[in-house]
Formats: structure tokens, C-alpha cells, sequence
């Protein structure tokens, strides 16, 4: 299995439109594991697109549960296990994760039971552990490491980014978050930095779009990071590739790859990727 991040998902926020990008997801192959990082809507289709078995499902991690990174997270496992899954499944999450799980086998309890007596498949619940994780190191096996930083995302208090070690590489995903310098410690020298960005000048297409107008866009301004800042923290922190990623707006065809990367390049002077849904990079 070759090392390699696959996007899955990369707007920002929960509303799909025509044609337009899903919400946030990625799979990381790294160190002969597969990794799922959040599930928003879309990730199961994402990963059978990226040519993963859903069978071969068993670590999710999620980094917080607003829904555009965990609206499928059940959905997900589910359908996994409708595929054939037989194995345990482990999920970490930020407290709350456990009710979320908890929710959707209560809110599929009529299928899973029929499946199980009709199908004879096992017993999903009994195959996913969740396993609920705060600041520091959060896993580890064999040369797999995963460790935790909480970051600034108002009014979400548990809110992670993740830093994921290799026997080689190592990954840092910021999470949805504001400007946090402490992220440039965190990531100091990692291999690939896959940060939140927003476009200043794309605030009032979003806020028009969607409604909600000026708390809207006061969210926005105090929970999230715009192009520069992600570019600030990959030059602070020395990492090799910056990837933009939850890209706020993603799906305003007035906004091309171009305007994202003369927002960054100021302040980063390094490789840059603009996310996109189904981009692999080889690690």
C-alpha cells in the first residue's frame, strides 16, 4: 500500500449545490493502515471512488462534531458493514462522539435487527469502539502515532487538530480553527500541513447563498482561518507542503485556484496545493 492522502471532501460548512464540492473528509494511507479523518457528507462514496474497499474499514478519527465532519460518520460504518465488515471498527472523537454513535444505531435500530435475523450479519454495535480522546497522544501501533492539539474554534470547545506519525512522514490536519499559532509548533517540520482557508472576498457570496447574514459571517470571522493565515502557519512552522483544505467558498465558480493561491502566496513561498474532492497526493 503506497502512502498517499486522498481528499475526499474540501468545502467548508454543510450545504452541497450543484455540481459543487462535498463537505469535509480525507483517507490516509500511511504505514500499511487506512485512515478515515471526518465524515461529513459524502465520505462513503468518496472512499469506494478512491478505490477502498468499504469492508477494509477500522480507524476513523474525527476532529469535531459540527456535521459538515461527521453528518456520515454512522451512515459510513453502516454501509461498510452492508458491504461485508466483520471486523472491529475503532472511532475516536472529541466527547460527544459516543451519543452520536449511540443516536444512529437507536435511529436504524428496525433495519440493523432485521439485517441481522434476515441477512445474518453480526451485530454492528458490538463491532465499533469508540474511543473518546482530548489533548496529547491518542494512539498509537507500531510505527502509527496519533496525537491531539485543541484549537480555537468558537463556540466548539472540543476541537482537534492532529498531527500523524509514520515511520517517515508525518501529517498535521489543523481542523476547523481561527489563526493559532500554537498550530506552528505542532506541525514544526511536518511533512504536510492540510489547513482550513477562507477567501476574504468570498465572505458575501457565502453569507448571500446562505442567509443568516451578519452572524453569519460574525462565525466566520471568529472561528475561522482565511488563505494568509494557513500560509503564516505553514512558513512559521517549516512544514514541506501546505495544503488548503475546508475551502470557504468552495463552490463559487467566480473564485478559481488562482485567487486562493495569491491569497496564500504572501506569506508561504513553499509547495502549495488547493484542495479538490478525489485529489490524491502521494506521500
Amino acid at each position: 500500500m503506497k502512502d498517499m492522502l486522498t481528499l475526499l471532501g474540501t468545502k467548508g460548512g454543510p450545504a452541497i449545490r450543484p455540481g459543487g464540492p462535498n463537505p469535509t473528509s480525507m483517507l490516509l494511507a500511511l504505514s500499511g493502515r487506512r485512515i478515515v479523518i471526518d465524515c461529513g457528507l459524502g465520505v462513503s462514496r468518496g472512499l469506494v471512488e478512491s478505490g477502498m474497499s468499504l469492508k477494509e474499514l477500522d480507524l476513523i478519527f474525527i476532529t469535531h462534531l459540527h456535521s459538515d465532519h461527521v453528518l456520515e460518520l454512522g451512515p459510513l460504518i453502516h454501509t461498510a458493514w452492508t458491504t461485508g465488515l466483520d471486523h472491529p471498527v475503532r472511532v475516536y472523537g472529541p466527547a460527544g462522539t459516543s451519543a452520536v454513535w449511540a443516536g444512529f444505531l437507536a435511529s436504524l435500530a428496525y433495519d440493523i435487527e432485521t439485517r441481522i435475523a434476515d441477512e445474518g450479519r453480526p451485530d454492528l454495535a458490538s463491532l465499533v469502539t469508540v474511543i473518546e480522546y482530548g489533548p496529547g497522544e491518542i494512539f498509537r501501533e507500531g510505527d502509527l502515532v496519533v496525537e491531539a492539539l485543541r484549537v480555537d474554534h468558537p463556540p466548539v470547545t472540543e476541537c482537534f487538530a492532529l498531527k500523524v506519525s509514520g515511520a517517515d512522514k508525518t501529517l498535521v490536519f489543523s481542523a476547523d480553527t481561527a489563526p493559532f499559532p500554537p498550530l506552528a509548533d505542532f506541525a514544526r517540520n511536518a511533512d504536510v500541513l492540510v489547513h482550513e482557508a477562507m477567501l476574504p472576498e468570498g465572505l458575501d457570496s457565502i453569507v448571500r447563498r446562505t442567509g443568516n447574514g451578519a452572524r453569519l459571517r460574525e462565525h466566520l470571522i471568529a472561528s475561522h482561518s482565511f488563505a494568509a493565515d494557513a500560509g503564516r502557519i505553514a512558513s512559521d512552522a517549516g512544514v514541506r507542503l501546505l495544503v488548503l483544505h475546508h475551502l470557504i467558498p468552495a463552490d463559487d465558480p467566480a473564485f478559481t485556484e488562482q485567487h486562493w493561491r495569491d491569497a496564500v502566496t504572501a506569506h508561504w513561498a513553499g509547495p502549495l496545493v488547493v484542495g479538490r474532492d478525489g485529489l490524491a497526493i502521494a506521500l
